[in-house]
């Protein structure tokens, strides 16, 4: 049986997880918030008191379970999804995803699942490295300031609206920025067949709709 995948990369906040976990609904796929196991990884690194800083340190990966339920993500049956936005966490996903022993593990979960159920995942190396095949591609920006802003809505939800100010999240997501897109292993990049959407003055429900016309349109001239 031949399944099917949509890949969406992007910058953080750029709207990518939203997006993906709603055309994910749609379609009846399963999401995969690859950027969600990154962050998960970072946290049980810091509980665990390790130095980040070792990229050999992480072997605690090979008895870790990632299991995504509803578009959430459960790490050894703990819901991530407060826990994962915690500053701590924010401030060193980056350093932590840029090892690659880290990064090898979890593109190798993420493809066997994949290669067992249709996905639409999201991430910073999916039409890159994890999904290359993907039936389509999308790269999606937004300007800084909007995406500092769609986090600090996203932290207010979650009951963290104080952790961080406006101007902080501004100065985090330019840091996050460079750090992605300048590691030497996989860093963040379009893929050269990937089509690029700026998200900044659209909402998430039309991006949803766009993309959703698009993938059953290619789908169509498949058949």
């Amino acid at each position: 049986m031949k399944y099917h995948s949509i890949a969406i990369d992007g910058p953080a906040a750029s709207g990518k997880s939203t997006v993906a976990k709603n055309l994910a609904k749609t379609l009846n796929y399963i999401y995969i918030d690859t950027g969600a196991m990154y962050r998960a990884t970072t946290y049980k690194a810091i509980s665990l008191g390790i130095d980040l800083e070792d990229q050999n340190a992480y072997d605690f990966l090979n008895n870790t379970e990632f299991v995504f339920k509803d578009g959430e993500l459960y790490m050894d049956n703990l819901n991530m999804s407060v826990l994962n936005r915690l500053k701590a966490v924010a401030n060193n996903v980056s350093l932590v995803a840029s090892h690659k022993p880290v990064r090898n593990k979890l593109v190798e979960l993420q493809q066997a699942i994949a290669k067992q159920s249709n996905v639409v995942m999201d991430g910073r190396d999916i039409g890159t490295v994890v999904l290359k095949d993907a039936d389509l591609k999308i790269f999606m920006i937004a300007s800084v300031e909007v995406r500092a802003e769609r986090r600090f809505n996203e932290l207010n939800k979650l009951g963290l609206k104080h952790t961080q100010t406006l101007s902080e999240l501004i100065e985090d997501i330019q840091r996050r920025d460079d750090y992605d897109s300048s590691r030497a292993y996989n860093p963040l990049r379009q893929a050269e067949d990937a089509e690029l959407i700026d998200t900044s003055d659209i909402s998430i429900g039309e991006v949803t709709g766009l993309l959703y016309e698009k993938y059953i349109s290619k789908l169509k001239g498949e058949i």
